[in-house]
């Protein structure tokens, strides 16, 4: 059973992300964050020494949300690798057609903290997109794919590039034009391995 504590906790972390995703990290202020989540910035303050170590929590809880979000995209298929790129695009347009979406929060913290590469939200991203480019090999695995690494990270170019832009331009086209992007990258291995199947095959024969 979660204390008192922990839910009080639980209401600072869920309004700070809400004030940090909409107004940014660096422009939300500590007193904005306490009048939404109900409490004094006193209270605030007994659960977090500083407004850095509250943006490290807020970061924290959405790595986990994050990743469960992109598992379910890839998990939700049946299982082929064009299947799980499609879903992992179908998702990310899904996530971005609704209100109020402003892009990856993990990026735009980056972004922010681009002139303090020790800031905590700095190192948070780091980890979040890492361990997001781990899951997209873990998913390209299990669908068959050998080695790939390589493909996981072309897709991790498309995923962070498309919203960048679709932020820029409000133009969710550019989340199509990565899916298709990400489809040729797909169709492209697979010629690559049925061609070297084949060169291996002829190799053998007499």
């Amino acid at each position: 059973m979660r204390t008192r504590r922990d839910e009080t906790r639980g209401r600072i972390v869920d309004a700070a992300y809400q004030r940090f995703y909409q107004g940014g990290f660096a422009r939300v202020g500590v007193d904005a964050i306490a009048d939404a989540a109900g409490i004094t910035k006193r209270t605030l303050y007994q659960h977090f020494e500083s407004k850095d170590a509250l943006i490290a929590a807020v970061m924290d809880a959405q790595h986990e949300l994050m990743l469960a979000r992109i598992r379910a995209w890839s998990e939700g298929t049946g299982g082929t690798l064009d299947e799980v790129v499609d879903a992992l695009f179908g998702g990310l347009q899904q996530w971005a057609s609704t209100p109020g979406w402003r892009g990856s929060g993990f990026t735009r913290a980056a972004i922010e903290f681009s002139d303090s590469p020790g800031h905590p939200a700095r190192r948070a991203a780091h980890r979040h997109k890492v361990a997001v480019e781990d899951e997209l090999c873990r998913a390209l695995l299990d669908a068959g794919l050998e080695a790939p690494a390589t493909l996981a990270r072309q897709l991790m170019v498309l995923i962070e590039g498309c919203q960048l832009l679709v932020l820029i331009h409000g133009q969710h086209g550019y989340i199509e034009a990565a899916a298709r992007a990400a489809a040729d990258l797909v169709r492209a291995r697979s010629v690559r391995a049925a061609l070297g199947g084949t060169l291996a095959t002829l190799r053998d024969e007499p």
